[in-house]
């Protein structure tokens, strides 16, 4: 087992695990983190915790430090000049008429990368957006583009059952979802019903499409006629998990038939 602390980079947003680097951190304290894009400023949002390492993706970053009061106003500076910078970028964007939506902007807390995320239906050519944001900001800039889906993870927000998303809470990696997975388990095809806040099929359609692919290998399709009790009918619907037919019998009406007294 090997001890780590959750932090979160933003309010609101996803929790990363670090290893706490001999700190005992807790809840709300906060910390200045490795990551993948250099040095960020964070807050304990989980309390040093034992977990196996067979759990992690990947190798644990760790706690650089607690923060001090300096760290906590460069942090501040950090985020308004983000905040300028986004609708300079927005700005620039407008006048050369790039196809893409600038969601964000945010420093490394050192300051050594300036990041825009955007949103785009194709492959944008941002080379020279680029140059002329490294030429202002004397920074290195790094122009990410990221889904739907991807937005989604990041901000969180409530799926239709209630629960927070799952693509936030829990899932590493958002596997593709197809439409198919929805037909095999009889579900509407009403966009309102199949896909979630990001507009995309919801990823909870993946959980239980085996199952339900395993169920339907012995079942009759719709349409199919059938013997009953009642006569010959045709079936009209599918109880998959539960192994039922609805059958339409004539002069009978529609009744429920289990799959194995099915003549």
């Amino acid at each position: 087992m090997i001890e780590v602390v959750g932090v979160t980079l933003k309010d609101g947003g996803r929790v990363y695990y670090f290893d706490p680097n001999g700190y005992k951190l807790k809840k709300n304290v906060t910390v200045i983190v490795e990551t993948e894009q250099g040095q960020q400023f964070g807050k304990v949002t989980k309390e040093n915790i034992e977990i196996n390492p067979k759990d992690l993706s990947k190798e644990l970053k760790k706690v650089i430090r607690i923060s001090n009061k300096e760290d906590y106003k460069k942090n501040i500076k950090n985020i308004k000049d983000a905040k300028e910078a986004l609708a300079k970028c927005q700005k620039m964007v407008e006048e050369k008429n790039l196809k893409m939506k600038i969601i964000d902007a945010s420093y490394t807390f050192d300051r050594d990368k300036l990041i825009f995320r955007f949103l785009a239906d194709n492959r944008v050519d941002f080379r020279e957006l680029a140059k002329d944001l490294a030429a202002k900001y004397k920074v290195r800039i790094e122009l990410r583009q990221i889904g739907v889906r991807d937005k989604a993870k990041e901000v969180g927000g409530c799926g239709p059952c209630g629960q927070k998303l799952c693509c936030s809470r829990f899932l590493k990696e958002l596997d593709t979802v197809s439409i198919n997975m929805a037909k095999n388990q009889n579900i509407s095809l009403n966009p309102s019903k199949i896909n979630g806040v990001c507009g995309r099929l919801l990823c909870c359609l993946k959980y239980e499409d085996e199952d339900y692919k395993e169920c339907r290998k012995n079942l009759l399709k719709i349409g199919d006629k059938i013997k009953t009790e009642y006569g010959e009918g045709k079936i009209i619907g599918l109880e998959i998990l539960e192994g039922k037919y609805k059958v339409d019998v004539p002069e009978h009406g529609i009744i429920i038939v289990d799959k194995e007294i099915c003549k």
